[in-house]
């Protein structure tokens, strides 16, 4: 098995991302801990266990074996098993990004899929190297107040939210992960120079929230007019309080625009683990249309299997939205979006 450079895992060190994660290894982690059991397969879970253990233990029925998790953030789990080599416990990682698959995809650590499960999903949405399988995805919106303005004013592009008319209107969680997966998403499409005087306007423009709900929270407040989150963040409110309740609304950005990108929660199975046949089962239930409805229903994403919809939220058509071309394995280059934050002063 090919190991990460010694470039890669400083790589990793600089940005902070692999000590936590080796920390985890000897740390009892009230999120789950997984010891790899001979019988038993362990996932590394980068989603969150609130919005995924009913499903995993949906899986664990399916495929009729038991499943251990250890659940972490996804950058840090990733960097866990590229330090981990051969030696890791993982039989499956599931990401909550594109980024985090494409670092391991990368480093040769994941096993090739069938083409049946790679074809259950938009090529878009899964990895070039047909290693790792996209299951559903998040749309970046524009949440905005209705009573400081009608959607026809909110910006079209994240490139005018920087103008000097919207300076203090505009609500953002750089630490957010699915934040800094969209700023390296504009990295790719737009280079890094032109990343960073973007960011360098949104810091002056902007206020700072700790996390997407707490930026629903300040628009709700009056405190900005416009804040850039995911979509599903809002349904959730919604699911939580009732429509009525909810002040804030969504604004879909139109054409290619960076601020439109649909990222993804995905798996990939670690090939040397001795787990790929359990594992596969795994991925084969998570494309079911139940594993499906389940995201589209219970976390409010876009389920990324064909022919699969909500039965309960009225989402824009999938097929609808306009996101940038991008492969999202190349989101992976994270540590550098991470040096570019701080570089600014964002994180």
């Amino acid at each position: 098995m090919r190991r990460p450079s010694a470039g890669r895992i400083t790589a990793l060190l600089a940005a902070g991302l692999l000590l936590p994660a080796l920390a985890a290894c000897g740390s009892d982690d009230k999120g789950g801990s997984a010891t790899g059991g001979d019988s038993a397969l362990v996932i590394y879970s980068g989603r969150n266990e609130k919005l995924v253990k009913p499903l995993l233990d949906k899986l664990e029925k399916a495929i009729g074996s038991e499943v251990e998790v250890r659940y972490g953030d996804s950058a840090e789990l990733a960097a866990q098993i590229l330090e981990e080599g051969d030696r890791t416990k993982a039989g499956l990682f599931f990401s909550q990004d594109a980024g985090a698959l494409g670092a391991l995809s990368k480093e040769g650590m994941l096993a090739k899929l069938p083409q049946s499960s790679l074809d259950e999903v938009n090529s878009s949405y899964r990895g070039g190297a047909g290693d790792w399988v996209g299951l559903s995805g998040r749309v970046r919106v524009i949440a905005y107040n209705p009573d400081k303005l009608t959607e026809e004013k909110v910006p079209d592009s994240v490139h005018d939210v920087v103008k000097p008319q919207w300076k203090g209107k505009v609500g953002f969680a750089p630490t957010n992960a699915s934040f800094q997966a969209f700023v390296t998403g504009m990295r790719v499409l737009e280079g890094d120079d032109a990343t960073r005087e973007w960011l360098k306007g949104l810091k002056a423009n902007g206020k700072t929230y700790a996390h997407n709900l707490a930026t629903l929270d300040g628009i709700e407040a009056g405190e900005v007019e416009i804040g850039l989150v995911n979509h599903y963040y809002w349904y959730e409110r919604v699911a939580e309080k009732g429509e009525d309740a909810v002040n804030a609304k969504l604004h879909f950005l139109p054409g290619n625009d960076p601020g439109a990108l649909i990222n993804v929660a995905g798996v990939g199975i670690l090939k040397d683990s001795g787990q790929t046949e359990t594992a596969q089962k795994a991925v084969d239930y998570l494309l079911s249309k139940e594993a499906q409805t389940y995201f589209a229903d219970t976390t409010k994403e876009y389920p990324l299997a064909a022919g699969v919809t909500s039965t309960v939220e009225d989402l824009p058509p999938f097929d609808s939205l306009e996101s940038p071309e991008i492969d999202l394995g190349k989101l992976e280059s994270l540590q550098e979006t991470l040096a570019m934050l701080q570089d600014v002063g964002l994180v």
